[in-house]
């Protein structure tokens, strides 16, 4: 089927007014093993910034659709796939049989209509929305990789979480409070420290104020290399840049640092010191897998989780909304929907 679509196409890598809005992009051609899907809600995440400003060692084949989250309903169907029926609603998985990255190395979400293949489909439970699955795959998926899936965290763990108000951080928060841990979030502003405490946060403070290794120091006492009494059991750490020798210094003797990115910076100043002398683990999360998404969306389902969004916005809407993002204004997500609004 011909024809053209709306989609936020990112045409050459720069800062944000990169991103054009574009009335009659080619509509997506049905191949063999794939499905076209009728996007309904798609997310951000601070991937789609570096995606923008283009990654030291990734070529991507611009003109490029951004977008990593999609839900949405199958609109058409390749006679090669079975298991599939127009209309049924799905999450997509953002990584591609091929380990190709949606959004970044083939169109994404951020358009009316995706080729997906069909073995990247996951059905979305009837007591989902579409926004709330949208919210989840990158962020959340993220997150219960890390915060479940490594086995880092159990009932009672004093647990810190830095950039807690975005997406992977109020995910970590809320998957924490679900193991039992008693959280400390980490926030930008006052507000959103606020925001994060009726989210579930034990504890907050706010970064911009407050060195968090002496708040640890102050309220946990100073991590002591003969005794694990004090001191962070877990640190969550996905920023990296100037937070990573303050984290060294915060986790107890024995203690986890789990890291999953470093949108701060992936080259900090390090000690190795710390890591002996206190036998830190340093953990590492990398992405996500189908029974991540399954199980968040049974979560969901289940009434046990519901994905923070900020902001739901139309597609004329998504640069402002990334812009937010970029500059941290966001607490949770904020989900696009492609077909409403102009």
């Amino acid at each position: 089927m011909n024809g053209t679509m709306r989609a936020l196409v990112l045409g050459e890598h720069g800062e944000l007014d990169a991103l054009r809005l574009q009335e009659d992009y080619p509509r997506p051609e049905l191949v063999p093993g794939h499905v076209v899907l009728r996007v309904t809600a798609s997310s951000f995440n601070y991937h789609d910034i570096f995606t923008v400003a283009g990654m030291p060692g990734i070529t991507l084949p611009l003109p490029v659709v951004i977008g990593l989250d999609i839900a949405g309903t199958v609109e058409e169907i390749a006679d090669d796939v079975d298991g599939w029926a127009v209309g049924d609603r799905v999450m997509v998985h953002p990584l591609t049989p091929d380990g190709a990255l949606m959004g970044e190395a083939l169109d994404g979400g951020m358009a009316e209509l995706a080729l997906v293949d069909a073995r990247q489909l996951i059905r979305i439970p009837d007591a989902v929305s579409d926004v709330q699955a949208a919210a989840l795959p990158v962020a959340y998926g993220t997150a219960h990789r890390m915060v479940v899936g490594k086995g880092a965290i159990h009932a009672g763990d004093k647990v810190l979480v830095l950039g807690a108000s975005g997406g992977v951080g109020t995910a970590s928060v809320v998957l924490a409070k679900r193991l039992g841990a008693h959280v400390v979030a980490a926030a930008g502003t006052d507000a959103k420290a606020q925001a994060l405490l009726d989210l579930g946060a034990d504890e907050v403070l706010n970064y911009r104020t407050v060195d968090f290794s002496r708040w640890v120091k102050e309220h946990y006492g100073k991590p002591s290399r003969t005794s694990d009494a004090t001191g962070m059991d877990v640190v969550i750490n996905f920023t990296g840049g100037d937070t990573w020798h303050p984290t060294l210094r915060s986790t107890k003797l024995g203690g986890r640092i789990l890291v999953c990115g470093a949108t701060a910076g992936y080259d900090p100043v390090e000690d190795l010191r710390y890591i002996w002398s206190f036998e830190l683990q340093v953990i590492g999360s990398n992405g996500f897998a189908t029974e991540d998404f399954e199980a968040l969306l049974a979560m969901v389902a289940a009434g046990e989780l519901d994905p923070l969004v900020s902001d739901v916005v139309p597609l004329s809407g998504a640069v402002e909304g990334l812009r937010k993002v970029r500059d941290r204004e966001v607490l949770g997500k904020i989900v696009v929907t492609p077909g409403q609004g102009r």
